[in-house]
């Protein structure tokens, strides 16, 4: 039994967190792929599985933000669909 954050899956922790190396674009900017499969052209890092046929939650915690967070001059993006 899962409650949505951590899904049994075949990836140890489904997780992206700052121990992970993760590719960035290049204007300093980070994708995060959700998929049951990792697609071909993203890397390991940025890849979360997930289960096909069941939805997921993704949640998001920030530690030790900057202002720009707090005056939301900065908010992330939206979970963008993407086939």
């Amino acid at each position: 039994m899962t409650d949505g954050t951590m899904p049994e899956t075949a990836q140890l922790l489904p997780s992206i967190n700052g121990f992970n190396n993760v590719a960035t674009n290049s204007d300093g900017t980070v994708d995060i792929w959700f998929a049951p499969e990792k697609p071909a052209d993203v890397p390991q890092s940025n890849w979360i599985q997930t289960v096909s046929g069941r939805n997921f939650i993704a949640a998001l915690r920030l530690y030790g933000t900057g202002t720009q967070f707090f005056d939301q001059t900065w908010k992330p993006d939206d979970v963008v669909k993407v086939r």
